[in-house]
């Protein structure tokens, strides 16, 4: 593991790094430390990188606002 801090270019080199992207669409990447990298498409938006311990903390909180958005209506 490296210990000084990746670069953008680190960071622009492993989400184009078909390997770090599980069926495409999931980027799991244990050497990023990023919580929400850029999808691959920048233009739109982010993307959670599963790699990450407090990746499925984030996606329970979503999964969780879901049905209290829908009983607020």
């Amino acid at each position: 593991m490296k210990s000084e801090k990746p670069t953008p270019q680190d960071y622009e080199n492993w989400s184009n790094d078909p390997d770090n992207w599980v069926w495409g669409i999931f980027y799991f990447n244990t050497e990023d430390d990023r919580l929400l990298p850029p999808k691959r498409i920048k233009e739109l938006g982010w993307t959670v990188n599963f790699a990450n311990p407090y990746s499925f903390a984030i996606l329970l909180a979503i999964l969780c606002l879901i049905p209290l958005a829908l009983l607020n209506r």
